[in-house]
């Protein structure tokens, strides 16, 4: 099978989200949410960025000229601080994109219970938290849009990826209930599913042999690069999906 390594062209704004107002968790550093601010900018937005780490959510807000607003997502307090915060900022949200997850490599047999607890809060309750405050938000405020990131794991496995396999899918369920709730409110709730965006963050939680390995499997021959899957997320964030509810889409150059 052919491959092409070569990267794309950067995709400029077309207005997509023209008048819009953005919050987007865990948008520091250089993955998919920092990308996925940075998008929504390029789409005519205002956006509001939050991380757990203040001094990155700084540094981030500081590139790309927005509001940062520091917030731990297993902390209900923090996820309630960072939507009075933004709504204050921005005047209102209309569209929320929860970023925040936590992985890591361990076989289960190694496996703790403060290992899977953590990732499980992070990346699975700490999106329920966020969705849980968002939706109230915009079934008092008469709709909106969340987009939730997911990952093609949910669907498929791989080893000593269980606890967040487990969590990714646990985001896709709770995606799709939650958008039948919110329906009824102007609410479209979609989630994206990546298989491989490569950045810092990713090299750090995962061996080389695995990451290659992974690479390899890709159809085009190489990882995704971050502002890719931004490019959906901002799809689905647009008025162009307008009839997606409960979808999760996959960004991968493979069969999920």
């Amino acid at each position: 099978m052919s491959t092409s390594t070569s990267l794309p062209t950067y995709v400029p704004g077309h207005g997509l989200l023209a008048g819009k107002r953005v919050l987007v968790t865990a948008a520091a550093g250089t993955g998919i949410g920092f990308q996925a601010a940075k998008r929504c900018l390029e789409e005519g937005a205002t956006v509001v960025i939050s991380d757990k780490h203040e001094r990155r959510c700084a540094e981030s807000a500081a590139e790309l000229g927005v509001v940062g607003i520091p917030c731990d997502v297993t902390v209900e307090a923090d996820v309630r601080a960072l939507i009075d915060g933004a709504v204050s900022a921005l005047g209102g949200i209309d569209v929320f994109i929860n970023n925040a997850g936590l992985g890591g490599e361990v076989p289960i047999v190694d496996m703790t219970d403060d290992q899977w607890n953590l990732v499980l809060d992070v990346t699975l309750n700490g999106t329920f938290r966020c969705m849980r405050a968002e939706m109230q938000h915009l079934y008092a405020t008469g709709g909106g849009v969340i987009v939730n990131n997911a990952s093609v794991l949910g669907w498929r496995a791989q080893e000593g990826q269980a606890h967040y396999a487990a969590a990714k899918a646990g985001v896709m369920a709770l995606t799709r209930c939650a958008a039948l709730e919110a329906a009824a409110h102007d609410v479209r709730i979609n989630a994206v599913a990546p298989s491989l965006a490569m950045h810092p963050f990713l090299a750090k939680a995962t061996t080389e042999e695995t990451l290659a390995e992974l690479t390899q499997r890709e159809a085009f021959g190489r990882a995704a690069e971050p502002w890719e899957v931004a490019n959906v997320m901002v799809f689905l964030a647009s008025d162009y999906s307008s009839y997606m509810t409960g979808e999760i889409v996959s960004v991968s150059s493979q069969r999920a």
